[in-house]
């Protein structure tokens, strides 16, 4: 499992931790990713994703998973966020 957000693609970087003597060593940064589940008005439905805890303000202050799905670039989401943002499209346009 990928330790990647699954709805804005933040990922595992690496970089130097710098002392006070200037010392680097090595290390890596990890996003803080928690399991969560999120409710789909339009779908109807509950989705288990595993999303930054910063994702998870976002899609609160959006005012939810649909709101978010459909601002959000097709780029930075996961497979499973993109059929999902691609089922909502075709429920709100059928609708």
């Amino acid at each position: 499992m990928a330790r990647r957000c699954e709805l804005t693609g933040k990922a595992t970087q690496s970089g130097h931790l710098v002392s006070h003597s200037n010392r680097k060593t090595k290390t890596v940064f990890r996003p803080n990713l928690v399991n969560v589940t999120l409710q789909s008005d339009a779908l109807g439905r509950s989705v288990r994703l595993r999303i930054s805890a910063n994702a998870l303000r976002s899609v609160e202050h959006r005012g939810g998973l649909d709101a978010f799905l459909l601002k959000a670039a097709a780029a930075d989401l996961s497979t499973g966020a993109l059929t999902l943002k691609r089922d909502l499209e075709k429920k709100l346009t059928a609708n």
